[in-house]
């Protein structure tokens, strides 16, 4: 199906491995299903290799520009403004937040539709006078859950004529093939994402010390990139553990939906997260989810799912809920994988899609 838009561009420059990176390039499409769609973004990155040798989205129309800061780059700023003059583009969907300055100057000028979304929790406001004229002709700004939207309020600069909408993220991509894996010889616990400080995989590690104390044989994988600044202390954590030979830190996989599926667990006591893709990816799947009870966490509590959420911080909370859902697998198995078919309303494609092009010229 195509919808008459104007041409339209999704901007995601990071360079770094991670969730923010992968939902805007399923997000870019997931628009191009409807759409005329340049996906433009930093050369010989995680999202180039991406674009280029994932299957998924062999069929997406990208750019690339290359630049050595975003702080008033040339590279960004006459970079993209060529690509935009290059595709008559008037709408322009930005996931991001360092590149806002060399944006501005980018398009000054020119008549842009512009969109910034959400992803990631901010701490310090930006309501100065330069962060002020740099978000000035933003006509919409996008948080991708009610907790967001309160971050972004708080710390981002409105413009006259700025508005603020919550779109929920989707599941853009095929849910794996694989059938769920069987009541096997041992428990097996997934953890994804970065491996660092600050995203809860220490917590995940010293929540499974209740299983072990109680024989339950369990295997713990973990998959994400990991930060060489963080090695030492992950080492030390594993050194002061008897179950370190049960722990996997796996590294980066393009095969997490595979994953969902090979595991019993999703474990993610995440501190502060702006959304949570894995927890929607994780709960599409039918895994049983146990997270702590914060930020944008909760939301997916609000929204009906069989999860289990335990008060914020608490790690003997956290074990406990652990043993629990250990010693009676079978029946939160079938209640997980019940949770299966109201995703498939909830995180929708066209759903969110469709609350995006309502947003465009």
């Amino acid at each position: 199906m195509s919808i008459s838009k104007h041409p339209t561009a999704v901007i995601c420059l990071s360079h770094y491995t991670g969730g923010m990176e992968l939902a805007a390039t399923k997000l870019a499409k997931v628009l191009s299903n409807y759409i005329d769609i340049t996906y433009i973004i930093k050369k010989d990155t995680f999202i180039h290799q991406e674009c280029q040798n994932n299957p998924d989205y062999q069929t997406l129309q990208y750019e690339t520009i290359d630049f050595s800061t975003t702080l008033l780059s040339p590279g960004i700023i006459f970079g993209v403004r060529d690509i935009i003059k290059k595709y008559n583009i008037k709408n322009v969907i930005f996931v991001g937040a360092s590149e806002m300055k060399s944006l501005y100057f980018a398009f000054l000028g020119l008549d842009i539709n512009l969109i910034v979304r959400h992803g990631t929790i901010k701490s310090h406001p930006k309501k100065d006078w330069f962060h002020r004229l740099v978000y000035s002709n933003v006509a919409t700004h996008i948080a991708i859950s009610k907790y967001m939207a309160t971050n972004v309020k708080k710390i981002i600069p409105f413009g006259d004529n700025s508005q603020l909408k919550v779109i929920v993220p989707s599941l853009a991509n095929k849910l794996s093939q694989l059938a769920p894996t069987q009541n096997a010889d041992k428990l097996r616990i997934l953890h994804a994402g970065r491996v660092t400080s600050g995203k809860g995989i220490d917590k995940a590690i010293l929540a499974c010390e209740i299983l072990e104390k109680e024989h339950i044989d369990f295997s713990f994988d973990n998959f994400g990139p990991a930060d060489k600044k963080y090695e030492a202390q992950l080492q030390q954590l594993l050194g002061s553990i008897s179950y370190k030979e049960k722990i996997h830190i796996n590294g980066f996989t393009d095969k997490i939906y595979d994953e969902y599926m090979k595991h019993d667990i999703f474990l993610f006591p995440t501190p502060d997260e702006g959304y949570g893709n894995v927890m929607m990816e994780s709960i599409s799947h039918g895994i049983i989810v146990l997270a702590f009870d914060n930020t944008a966490i909760s939301n997916f509590g609000e929204m009906g799912f069989h999860i289990h959420l335990v008060e914020d911080k608490n790690l003997k909370a956290l074990k406990e809920r652990l043993l629990y859902i250990a010693q009676n697998l079978s029946d939160e198995k079938k209640k997980a994988y019940a949770n299966r078919e109201k995703a498939k309303e909830v995180f929708a494609p066209k759903r969110e899609a469709m609350e995006y092009i309502e947003l465009l010229r």
